[in-house]
């Protein structure tokens, strides 16, 4: 009776043909690693990693928490509520005589002024007297000054006390924690981020639509036009990209105030009288404008790229079927460049909510965008941690952004080239 047990499939040098399919798929996957790992080292570095940190620093800050350990081990071990007693004001009394000494006592002053303007001064000034302070230290804090026995302040310190906080999170949202630790708005007058963040996305979203209404026609004369008239075309749209940001802002400065070049062609047309010249610059028009003019080429390439190949005989095709040139465009030309739209759009509106330089220079008061605070905290006022919290909640709203486009469009559909 035959064998019909086969004998198992070999390479030409006598190996297992499955091991030697397992070595060969190891080596291509090991090879594709390494062929990706310089762009995974270079996101990892330059992305992933500031991100972390960034989102760290807005809910951990230690100045205070290093340096008043007495203080901070005695909120530690009374309930909140407790009022201060003579081993609180010690507390704080001897951690202000080092805090002089090593001179970080400025440092939790900081820390709690973030919540409680005005503090930072109270920190600075006691810690200078507190070498000669003597028990009863309630009553030499008291002489120092009456400050220390505000219940806010205590209840601002117990709350500063923890490493990790939430406060810069609600002081960017214009909420706060009243004595009782409940979340509150700030006062009227300080409410300032959540009508910063509106007026970012306001204007954000105008500018991408002023980008559409402008682009659109712009990236048909591109996709429709003879090759060497869309060439021309196409260079006067990149051009922009060849001249240096700050000297496309300034251009728009010197176009845009009240005694430029534009005031004066209206002046001189008569449009309107050298008395009421317009107020283009250091506002809202300002930044629209100058923004708009940077971003556009942003929207028209998106929309440049799905245009080209739409063939013309679709339209030809619907006009040799009766319909009008209109129908032609809403229901056969137009679907068919929403991936450019939706790309062109998605493009613009993230750039604008981010643009710093250009708001900076233009805006003026009421110009300028929520990436300006975030400038001002980290460079000026030095409360990186509040900085780094309205820079998370951008991050995140942004992602919101990306994850709506997603759902009531499509991600997969988003063409940019």
């Amino acid at each position: 009776m035959a064998d019909t047990t086969a004998a198992p499939l070999t390479t030409a040098d006598g190996k297992p043909l499955k091991a030697a399919l397992a070595r060969a798929q190891s080596r291509a996957r090991r090879r594709a690693l390494l062929l990706v790992l310089p762009l995974l080292l270079f996101i990892l570095v330059s992305f992933v990693l500031p991100i972390g940190e960034l989102l760290k620093q807005s809910v951990e800050n230690d100045y205070f928490t290093a340096n008043m350990p007495r203080t901070v081990q005695w909120f530690q071990t009374h309930p909140a509520g407790t009022p201060p007693d003579e081993a609180a004001y010690a507390a704080v009394a001897l951690d202000l005589k080092d805090g002089y000494t090593a001179r970080t006592a400025p440092l939790a002053g900081t820390r709690v002024n973030y919540d409680m303007p005005g503090t930072r001064s109270l920190f600075t000034s006691t810690a200078r007297k507190a070498a000669q302070m003597q028990p009863p230290y309630k009553d030499a804090l008291l002489a120092a000054d009456p400050k220390w026995g505000d219940p806010m302040l205590w209840a601002t310190m117990r709350r500063v006390a923890p490493a990790i906080s939430d406060d810069f999170y609600l002081a960017a949202l214009d909420r706060t924690r009243d004595v009782n630790g409940n979340i509150v708005q700030v006062s009227q007058d300080q409410r300032i981020y959540i009508m910063l963040f509106m007026r970012t996305f306001g204007l954000a979203a105008a500018i991408t639509f002023i980008c559409f209404l402008m682009g659109y026609p712009v990236a048909h004369l591109l996709a429709t036009l003879p090759l060497r008239k869309s060439n021309l075309l196409m260079i006067l749209v990149l051009l922009p990209f060849w001249t240096s940001l700050l000297v496309r802002t300034t251009a728009w400065i010197v176009l845009l105030q009240r005694e430029g070049v534009v005031n004066d062609i209206l002046v001189w047309l008569g449009v309107v009288d050298n008395q009421h010249r317009l107020e283009m610059m250091y506002n809202q028009t300002g930044t629209i404008v100058a923004m708009t003019h940077i971003l556009l080429p942003f929207m028209i390439l998106p929309l440049y790229s799905v245009m080209r190949p739409i063939p013309p005989s679709y339209a030809r095709a619907a006009r040799s079927l009766g319909a009008t040139s209109w129908t032609t465009f809403r229901r056969i030309y137009f679907p068919q460049t929403l991936p450019g739209i939706g790309a062109g759009s998605l493009l613009v509106f993230i750039l604008a909510v981010g643009y710093y330089i250009t708001p900076a220079l233009v805006g003026g008061a009421s110009g300028q965008l929520i990436s300006n605070l975030i400038a001002f905290h980290l460079q000026n006022s030095l409360n990186w941690s509040l900085g780094s919290a309205l820079a998370a909640l951008l991050l995140v709203a942004v992602i919101l952004l990306y994850w709506l486009y997603d759902r009531l469009v499509g991600i997969d559909k988003l063409k940019l080239g």
